[in-house]
Order: structure tokens, then sequence, then C-alpha cells
């Protein structure tokens, strides 16, 4: 794995284990896959904006899960969450951070989620924090360096495909070495231990992941997330102009507006429509 990511999440090199995945489904798959392994009675806590892989994966699991309420803009509403937490304070918690909703673009806060976690008596060893940041896993680090293995987190998981732009499905997933050895399980005929969610994998994606880190650099990334929210403000400003209702969460590119009536105009533009909502990337 390249050194730019492990640094950006502040985690020593030689206390991170990691992969390059499928995509953000395969990542959250195995960050929560990690969680119950370390916490078999946990119970799996994600918002009702989490991606819909999170809950695939409670399925898949047989985990037991909590659906935590979010507010408008769609972050976690931690009030609900203070709830839950104190409902079932005999067991253990695993909980899914999402660090950019997949339509609304809003950001979990890890520090309150801590804070809630401390508050309602859960110790250090009796949670797991596993970070979707799909697509603002690269950004927060240009904006507010919120995801850290300096805070007792348990794996992040982003898209190189996304902001990275890779030409094909692929992603990373990052947890601590310590972990890991719950899911390890020596291969013979491969000669090697696998820790993986799918085994064998394309060997072309890291090469573009490669590729998009050593040619942007840290100063081409920073640029790319200043022009990224530029434009996202820019378009909030002037559909505002034209008296169409709008809404862009604060560290987000993703611009939420009213559903255009017009069908021809959506599916020329191909947007992403939920209900009464469209946005923009």
């Amino acid at each position: 794995l390249d050194y730019r990511i492990i640094d950006m999440w502040e985690i020593e090199k030689d206390q991170y284990w990691g992969y390059v995945t499928n995509g953000g489904t395969e990542g959250n798959l195995h960050g929560i896959l990690l969680g119950r392994e370390l916490l078999p009675e946990g119970i799996l806590y994600a918002s009702k904006d989490s991606h819909y892989s999170v809950f695939k994966a409670a399925r898949m699991y047989r985990m037991d899960s909590e659906t935590i309420n979010t507010s408008v803009n769609g972050e976690m509403d931690y009030s609900n969450l203070r709830a839950k937490l104190l409902q079932n304070k005999d067991k253990p918690a695993i909980i899914n951070v999402t660090i950019g909703t997949t339509f609304k673009g809003a950001i979990d806060d890890v520090d309150v989620i801590l804070e809630t976690l401390k508050d309602c008596g859960y110790s250090q060893d009796r949670f797991y924090i596993h970070c979707d940041a799909a697509l603002c896993g690269l950004m927060t680090p240009f904006i507010n360096n919120m995801i850290s293995f300096k805070k007792p987190i348990g794996s992040v998981t982003i898209s190189g495909h996304k902001f990275l732009g890779c030409p094909m499905p692929c992603g990373v997933q990052i947890t601590r070495k310590s972990y890991i050895n719950n899911l390890s399980t020596n291969v013979e005929y491969i000669a090697s231990v696998d820790a993986t969610i799918s085994g064998s994998r394309n060997g072309l994606t890291p090469i573009f992941l490669w590729y998009s880190l050593s040619a942007k650099g840290q100063i081409g990334l920073q640029k790319d997330v200043k022009k990224c929210l530029d434009n996202a403000k820019y378009l909030k400003d002037r559909l505002q102009q034209e008296g169409i209702s709008v809404m862009l969460n604060e560290l987000s590119i993703i611009v939420v507006l009213e559903r255009p009536r017009d069908h021809e105009f959506v599916r020329r533009w191909q947007l992403s429509c939920v209900k009464d909502m469209a946005h923009v990337i």
C-alpha cells in the first residue's frame, strides 16, 4: 500500500495492514467483519443514510443491528445513537461512521461518536469503529483531518474510482495489524496467508492507484479538493439565483437540489434521484 495513504490517516508503518479491494462495498464488508470477529456479541450501529452495503453486511454475517436516525442534512443523530447505546449497554458496539453519505455527502463526526461512547460507559475494548470514507476519505485530510488512527478507530475504506478517478472499480481498506490475526487463514496451495474478502483480485488496479497518487502528489490532490469544493459552491449559488431549492453540506462536494420535473432533462444529465431530490457530485 502507498505510504501517502498511510501518512494521511496517521498510522505507523509497522502498525497497519491493508489491501486493494474491488471497491467500497468490499471495504465495508471487511471492516464490519473485523469488528464482528473482535466483538462476536457486538451490535452493528449505522445511520439510515449509510451505504446499503453496511446493512448487507449485517444480513450476511447475521449480526444484530440498529438503524440510527439522521438529521435533515443526512448526518447521524447522536442523541438517537446515545439512546440506543444505553438501551443495549450489555453488548459491545460496532459502529459504522460514514465520511460522506452517498446522497447528501454528510459527514458523521467521529469525535462526537467517541465522546458519546465514553459518556455511555463503553470502554475502548467494548467498541469498534469502521469508517466508510468511500468518496471523501482522500479529501478530508486537506480540509479537516477527522480520520486518524491516533483515535481509537478500527478501519477505514475508500474508493479509488471516485475522487481519484481510477478507470475501473477499486478501493483501499486499512486496519490495525493487531486486529488482522482473527481473519487470517494460512492457505497451503498458494503458500500465503489470506485475510481478504475476495481472495483473487485485479492486479492492475493497484498500479492505477499508484499512478494517480504519484501523478497528482499531495499538492495535486489538494488542488483537486479545492477545485471540487469551489465548483460545488458555485453550482449551489447559481441554482439559488435561479430560485431552485438547494443544499450543500459543509466539507461536501455533493449538491442536493429539488428533482427536475422534466424527465428528459434528468435522463440527459443522468441525474441520480431519490423521491423529490436529485444530486450533482
